[in-house]
């Protein structure tokens, strides 16, 4: 048993170092296998229905890719112009948005002049140290977000990447939508006589993981990118559907989307509408619905609360994953939280009925384990 042990382990970390060394190259496969999983259930429909699976093979592929062209030719240019426009005007929002929180904090100075000095801040509070803290932070803030971008491109997108990008990923998607299930039977073949239920009961765990978040999740990041973008355009803000469609793409980071649409779209509003607050209050008012909809809707019946995985577990999980393998990492990075969430909740279910544990002699145990165990991750 424990040869075994260490026989995985010793395999996970070959396979870890490969994938690590190979970083560079395997954007297109990952795009193609993650692509090739997700419509994978459409391909099985389509089988049920009596039309052959490498006609619904050819069909499927056929048609989001012709969805994807024309969705690419009415966005792209959008998002090119706002993104152009947002990039020439930024010193600009960036100069009115200090003074603005200059004006404020001096505002602040004269009219609540006792209660800052109580907190101690009144003699150190200057609208010239003001201006020069938020310089520097606004500056410090636009190169930790141009050195991100810049590893995430060199990381998972040399220009070999991006062609290839192109090029393979389709192929690849066909290939895995085709043999899913002849490759699904050959790797259960491998798997060792006496593991094979436990194995075959984690597959199937990982498995309702990577449908419930990954699937759902992409739903859920294309309606909030439409309605955060849509919204906040109808309400009149600028770049607004630059900024929305940007925070739909993060959602599939907890909370991190409708943060950061949140922050950038009342920052633009307080600068597009001052000293008027209704752009603030409508602009607000697109986010929190989109949440709402998002929080008490969308994912409670697309997602599900089946999936058992911690937003902090994701979360470390993009992190890690983004830094070591840049954007192929983030691609990845969910599918490996869940896998690993089912494997530790296996392991504490078998810990929790072994001899170590108990202290008593081991007795034949089945997978899943009782309800009443909490889960880690």
């Amino acid at each position: 048993m424990h040869r075994q042990f260490f026989i995985w382990v010793a395999l996970f970390a070959i396979v870890a170092y490969c994938l690590y060394q190979l970083s560079g190259v395997l954007l297109p496969f990952v795009a193609g296998i993650t692509l090739g999983y997700l419509l994978d259930p459409l391909a099985d429909k389509l089988e049920r229905l009596g039309l052959h699976r490498l006609g619904a093979t050819f069909l499927i592929l056929f048609l989001f890719l012709v969805g994807l062209v024309l969705l690419t030719l009415m966005l792209v240019p959008i998002l090119a112009h706002q993104f152009m426009s947002l990039v020439d005007n930024l010193p600009a929002l960036a100069s009115k948005l200090q003074s603005l929180i200059a004006s404020g904090s001096l505002y602040l100075q004269d009219h609540g002049g006792e209660v800052l000095k109580k907190l101690g801040l009144s003699d150190s509070l200057t609208t010239t140290d003001i201006q020069n803290s938020l310089g520097t932070l606004i500056a410090e803030g636009s190169a930790y977000l141009i050195g991100l971008l810049r590893s995430l491109w060199f990381g998972g997108q040399a220009l070999f990447g991006v062609f290839s990008l192109l090029v393979v990923t389709p192929v690849v998607a066909f290939y895995i939508l085709l043999d899913w299930r002849r490759m699904i039977a050959a790797v259960d073949g491998w798997v060792p006589l006496e593991h094979r239920a436990d194995v075959r009961a984690i597959a199937r765990d990982i498995d309702k993981a990577l449908a419930g978040f990954v699937r759902g999740q992409f739903i859920v990041c294309v309606f909030l990118g439409l309605w955060y973008g849509v919204g906040l355009t109808l309400v009149g803000l600028n770049f607004g559907f630059l900024i929305g469609m940007t925070g739909g793409f993060l959602s599939f980071i907890p909370y991190v989307g409708s943060l950061a649409v949140l922050i950038f779209s009342m920052a633009v509003a307080l600068v597009q509408g001052w000293p008027d607050w209704s752009l603030m209050t409508f602009t607000f008012g697109v986010v929190v619905s989109g949440q709402f909809l998002e929080g008490n809707v969308l994912s409670p019946n697309l997602v599900g609360a089946s999936v058992g995985v911690h937003p902090v577990w994701i979360i470390f999980a993009l992190l890690a994953f983004g830094t070591l393998f840049g954007f192929t990492g983030l691609l990845v990075a969910v599918p490996f939280a869940a896998a690993a969430g089912v494997v530790m909740r296996f392991t504490l279910r078998k810990y929790l009925v072994s001899p170590l544990y108990t202290g008593e002699p081991e007795t034949p145990s089945s997978y899943p384990a009782p309800r009443s165990v909490k889960t880690i991750a």
